[in-house]
């Protein structure tokens, strides 16, 4: 009687121990893998090595400190045309070395077609058929990663964007009551009145600040059909009224065809321009506070994707 006793004790025994052993080791209740993190700083391209270059710079400036902390794991840089790496050549890379999540961190200025419907399309998020058309015809690959991608917002989300002009501009003013400011950016014609707000809200801050009175903005870019005829026109509106014109390129980075033959070239049309006109061919980079402000939203994005709050693809 002891023996069957003892047997079934140990029956029962076995029996716990191998239903506790399943569950231990049922998959269904296993972990999931840590998330492993990426950034990709996403520009527009240029033929510029110049302009390629000062984006390049910026992943270096800012790398050591976006892989200080656990939350990222990896810092790259895509061109979205006109040279490698692109988006796709990156994202493919991310995917390769088991990359969970990646923040895409567009160093654009504000909204775009391309920040918009390109970058989401190339990326697989969208399928927006202009972009596909677009993006067809000018060779640029999409691909639609493994990883989740979580897409921050642009340069001009922060003050950052209006604290470099009035620096630039405060560098070339000499005398503010006799002088007038004048914005050169890129323009986008389906973002129009974005940007047009965005050169408005520029201009005023530098205003509040400096002591001129006036402003005036134009463009460079493809709204302009790249004609330095709208630097030309948006200088000479400022000197009917100012003895001085102060020339600031809101352009991400330097590219030779921008600063020098469009900008330049429309300041050189202005009769009397090298005593009317002050202009420097820089751009918004280099900057402190923009590899700042790329640290803190990359950050900010990769702790959102850890805890699963920011928008998958």
């Amino acid at each position: 009687m002891r023996s069957q006793k003892a047997f079934l004790f140990l029956i029962r025994s076995l029996a716990c121990l191998l239903a506790m052993a399943t569950l231990a080791f049922n998959p269904a209740r296993a972990q999931a893998p840590a998330a492993k993190v990426g950034v990709l700083l996403v520009n527009h391209g240029s033929r510029s090595a110049t302009w390629r270059a000062a984006l390049l710079q910026t992943e270096r400036n800012t790398r050591e400190a976006m892989l200080r902390t656990n939350l990222i794991q990896g810092v790259k840089t895509a061109f979205m045309e006109y040279t490698e790496p692109s988006i796709a050549t990156r994202m493919k890379e991310f995917d390769a070395e088991g990359f969970s999540d990646v923040v895409i961190v567009p160093v654009f200025l504000t909204v775009s077609s391309h920040t918009f419907d390109d970058i989401p399309t190339i990326l697989g998020r969208k399928a927006d058929p202009h972009s596909m058309q677009t993006l067809k015809i000018e060779n640029i690959e999409r691909y639609t990663p493994k990883a989740r991608t979580h897409l921050a917002p642009n340069l001009d989300f922060s003050a950052l964007l209006r604290e470099n002009i009035l620096r630039r501009a405060k560098a070339l003013s000499k005398d503010p009551a006799k002088e007038g400011l004048v914005l050169i950016a890129y323009g986008d014609a389906t973002y129009h009145k974005q940007w047009s707000d965005l050169m408005e809200r520029t201009a005023a801050h530098v205003l509040s600040r400096t002591g001129m009175s006036t402003f005036s903005y134009g463009w460079a870019g493809h709204v302009a059909h790249y004609d330095p005829d709208h630097t030309t026109r948006a200088v000479e509106q400022v000197l009917r009224t100012r003895e001085r014109a102060v020339v600031v390129p809101v352009l991400v980075a330097h590219d030779e065809m921008f600063q020098v033959k469009i900008i330049g070239g429309g300041i050189a049309q202005v009769p009397d321009h090298q005593k009317r006109v002050a202009y420097v061919p820089d751009a918004i980079l280099p900057d402190p506070s923009v590899e700042a402000w790329v640290v803190a939203t990359a950050r900010e994005y990769a702790e959102r994707a850890r805890g699963g709050k920011a928008p998958g693809r």
